[in-house]
């Protein structure tokens, strides 16, 4: 074997470290903990950071910072990043089917067609942007001489727990409609396969989305779901990832400053997305104006 050979096989991989995607950055937990994440055969992948509440608030903060800018876009230039988001995904494929694959157990058949199905879902929902408006809004007639007007207005910022068996399908699934609609969004990723997540941050951090519009943390979900059911400065959370006795823990405390909330409920994530989570985090502004004579 020659002396070049022996120095390749010598040579060891550069691990990954996966960090939290909080305001456009990739900080480290605050508390610096990390936990192990397995694949589907209790084989070790990576350590993932352990968020603490620390993180939650921050991630919240930067989230509202990012409100004012992201809502006040244009709905057009909105689905113009969305589908950048899309091109961006689209020369990852592969890393990203692998990614699954070993996440959720998948063949990487499988995996792929999941990955190409997410990459779908953000060209579906870039599309919506600026069309929204014309199917939860419009002109109401009243019997008076005023226009009556109502046009849908985003929420706020939205905490959302992203589901725990699709870790990347059903994740863009619940992340996309929030921000189509002008909202901000503080994610929690799938405990036990939050490394596609993760990944996804290190895309949207490169595709012309603002800093903040959407920050991704990992670790345990009732540790991180708490402080943001709670949190004053969230508007709406979403209960997807969390189950039944979490859920209704979280609902009653998200009642303090009368969050929107999205209860959990069975999703086909391969199944036609529909319109319901575009509408889910939208208020109704009526503009009453007088007639002109």
């Amino acid at each position: 074997m020659s002396e070049k050979s022996e120095k390749h096989d010598e040579r060891l991989s550069v691990l990954k470290t996966y960090k939290l995607f909080v305001g456009g950055t990739f900080p480290r937990s605050e508390s610096g903990r990390v936990y192990e994440v397995t694949d589907s055969q209790d084989r070790w992948l990576a350590n993932a950071p352990l968020a603490s509440r620390k993180d939650a608030r921050d991630a919240v903060v930067a989230a509202r910072k990012a409100f004012g800018g992201w809502s006040g876009a244009t709905a057009y230039n909105r689905g113009q990043i969305l589908y950048r988001i899309a091109e961006m995904l689209e020369g990852r494929r592969d890393q990203f089917g692998h990614e699954v694959a070993r996440a959720e157990g998948l063949s990487r058949t499988e995996a792929t067609a999941a990955v190409e199905a997410a990459i779908d879902r953000w060209v579906w929902y870039a599309g919506w942007t600026d069309k929204i408006a014309q199917v939860a809004g419009g002109g109401n007639p009243v019997a008076g001489p005023f226009f009556n007007v109502s046009s849908p207005e985003p929420t706020g910022v939205v905490a959302v727990l992203a589901p725990q068996e699709s870790s990347f399908l059903g994740l863009v699934s619940v992340i996309a409609p929030v921000i189509a609609t002008g909202n901000t969004a503080v994610v929690v990723a799938s405990e036990t396969s939050p490394l596609p997540a993760l990944s996804l941050g290190e895309v949207l951090a490169t595709s012309d989305l603002p800093g903040g519009v959407v920050n991704i943390l990992s670790g345990r979900t009732a540790e991180i779901a708490a402080p943001l059911a709670a949190h004053q400065d969230v508007n709406a959370i979403d209960l997807t990832g969390a189950g039944e006795a979490l859920a209704k823990e979280l609902e009653i405390a998200a009642a303090d400053n009368l969050k929107r909330v999205l209860r959990p409920q069975a999703v086909d994530w391969a199944a036609d997305p529909g319109t319901g989570r575009l509408l889910a985090f939208l208020e109704t502004k009526t503009v009453w104006h007088p007639m002109g004579v």
